[in-house]
């Protein structure tokens, strides 16, 4: 039986204790006592008033358990910290929550110092605290990340989730616009020296982000399993579906709909976003491969005219346009490194060169920060192929696959066990009658 756990019936009359092989009666006061031993199963207290009965389940652990949470009564009982840099990642993230703890009011406070706005509930099994950063880059990261750890003290892990630039690969691993990418390293790549012929970017293990926690490490190395990956995938498939209709049942700005095959264009690395007639700017951009031209960075490929030539065919695009509307939008789920940094990567050659130097799948911007602070991981998805062509059309359906991932890792991702001594959670086992 569970060790010293006491659990009020809230009613009168002899209690049932149970010692050894099988419960006694003790004419003692009201109350359920179970004492030590093991257990796993059903108890019944037939002496609640008259004739009233009591029915507690009790798990087959030395203590109870949160693997069946409820709400915790302080802050310490969240183990889960989600983190967003846009609203419509943090909007994203919210339709996928089961249950919110601050629905009506604020009930857990911060701690001195912090400015961090949060958000509570529960996700799968997990109770979750959501934040949304003030302002995008690894400082804002970093911040957010600290105070996070002066109020929830008791956080074993925290996700960043969002949009990120991918790295295309005409390879086994192609990357499409929306499919979801999983950190299981994040690179610093712009702490560096600039020289006057190159950037060199600090590699010394000084310099470097930590390694990821041996948790992070192997709920990683789960979903790299086919079966793994799979079940991921699977679960997100539905979570994306019943985010998108909740979306539109509410009303809200962004439907998180998925904007279509003929939407996902990639350019290749060395044709250049810019006008394409002479005189089309003062900068004259159309004149000089490498000139930047900021009217030209604020206008859409079909405003410049941009040739449609120089996509670039790939295979998993053309397989997509048979397939049904369910199956088309389900994202693929890409585990590798992760490029952050305070630089938005809007050039393909300098992506392509990044990406083969560090080892990296993906460009984002708040990770690094984040890591610092709390164990991390980056799920964010593809909005862009982090080339000079990059739009923000792609971004509302980017930020919902990458949510409908966090909701499936939540879902597959255990509860650590927390103490009956714990102050987070109260016994709630009965109710009076």
């Amino acid at each position: 039986m569970p060790s010293n756990v006491s659990i009020g019936n809230y009613g009168s009359g002899p209690q049932n204790v149970a010692t050894g092989d099988g419960p006694q009666n003790n004419n003692n006061a009201g109350g359920v006592q179970i004492n030590s031993g093991s257990f796993s199963g059903w108890l019944v207290n037939p002496f609640l008033g008259q004739g009233k009965a009591e029915t507690l389940q009790v798990e087959n652990q030395s203590e109870f358990s949160t693997s069946s949470q409820g709400q915790p009564r302080h802050r310490e009982g969240f183990q889960v910290a989600v983190i967003c840099a846009l609203a419509l990642e943090y909007d994203a993230v919210s339709l996928l929550f089961d249950q919110f703890w601050d629905e009506d009011d604020e009930p857990y406070g911060r701690a001195q110092g912090d400015t961090n706005i949060y958000t509570t509930g529960k996700i799968g099994n997990h109770n979750v605290v959501l934040a949304l950063l003030p302002s995008i880059g690894t400082a804002a990261g970093a911040g957010v990340a600290a105070s996070f750890r002066s109020s929830y003290s008791g956080l074993k892990t925290a996700f960043l989730v969002g949009v990120c630039g991918g790295v295309p690969s005409t390879g086994q691993d192609e990357v499409l616009l929306g499919d979801v990418v999983i950190s299981k390293t994040v690179v610093q790549y712009s702490l560096g020296r600039q020289y006057p012929g190159a950037f060199v970017a600090k590699d010394t293990v000084g310099d470097n982000l930590g390694r990821p926690s041996k948790n992070i490490r192997t709920l990683i190395t789960s979903f790299e399993t086919e079966r793994g990956r799979r079940r991921l995938r699977q679960k997100a498939g539905q979570y994306l579906k019943d985010l998108q209709r909740t979306a539109l049942e509410e009303g809200h700005r962004h439907s998180y709909q998925y904007p279509g095959v003929a939407e996902d264009k990639l350019f290749a690395a060395t044709y250049v976003h810019k006008h394409r007639e002479l005189q089309a700017c003062s900068c004259s951009c159309s004149e000089e491969k490498d000139s930047f031209c900021d009217e030209a960075a604020h206008a859409s490929c079909t405003e410049l005219g941009c040739n449609e030539e120089q996509l670039v065919p790939r295979r998993r695009l053309e397989t997509k346009r048979n397939m049904d509307p369910d199956r088309v939008q389900c994202p693929e789920i890409l585990i590798g490194g992760v490029a952050s940094g305070d630089t938005v990567m809007k050039s393909g050659e300098h992506r392509d060169r990044i990406a083969k130097e560090r080892n990296v799948i993906a460009f984002e911007m708040e990770g690094a920060g984040v890591w610092d602070e709390v164990p991390c991981i980056v799920v964010k998805g593809v909005c862009d192929y982090a080339d000079s062509h990059k739009s923000k059309m792609w971004q509302p359906f980017a930020a919902a696959t990458a949510a409908a991932v966090l909701k499936a890792i939540l879902v597959q991702y255990p509860v650590t066990d927390l103490p009956s001594s714990h102050p987070s959670f109260a016994a709630t086992a009965g109710s009076s009658s």
